[in-house]
């Protein structure tokens, strides 16, 4: 994700401080992972330095002062341009998971126990998930929804090479 282009697009609905941002991204977009307000402030300062916002205004108060930034018509462009962009897939052609398999049938260990304790955990974090999905807002569950499907998608991949695991070994072993 562009915390440059989620910050900038924020602000397209006004003006707002720091400590603002933090909160709607963290409330919209950050429930699993929040920002940290050095990473708000240090994305604000290259935002502000490439022309994108401005300082709107400054409040004293009894601490620091707070820079109140609005998003400029060079930010909005650069807002809209981000958004037509579409995002590249990025299919998973070297995991790490695979990675394990080989050296663990390299080395004579058990990759079909790797596999299984991969697909439990899988199972867990589905779960997990279900339980957010269940209990969350539209936009909570849309988010589940998408993390589900490609748990989804790894769990076919683990029963697929599960069933090839001794042609794999066979292979690889050449």
């Amino acid at each position: 994700m562009s915390i440059g282009h989620t910050l900038l697009g924020l602000l397209e609905s006004g003006p707002r401080h720091g400590y603002d941002l933090k909160r709607a991204f963290d409330e919209k977009f950050g429930q699993d992972r929040p920002l940290h307000y050095g990473q708000v402030y240090s994305t604000m300062s290259r935002l502000l330095k490439n022309g994108l916002v401005v300082v709107d205004g400054i409040e004293a108060g009894g601490g620091p002062e707070r820079k109140r930034y609005a998003i400029t018509e060079a930010g909005i462009t650069d807002v809209a341009q981000w958004l037509a962009t579409p995002e590249k897939p990025e299919p998973y052609l070297q995991s790490t998971l695979y990675t394990k398999v080989v050296l663990a049938l390299l080395t004579g260990r058990g990759a079909g126990e790797i596999l299984d304790t991969q697909r439990a955990e899988h199972l867990r974090l589905m779960r997990e998930l279900t339980r957010r999905k269940r209990d969350g807002d539209l936009a909570d569950q849309l988010i589940c929804d998408h993390a589900l499907f490609h748990l989804e998608a790894d769990l076919r991949w683990l029963e697929l090479t599960a069933a090839r695991l001794d042609a794999l070994a066979e292979e690889i072993r050449r």
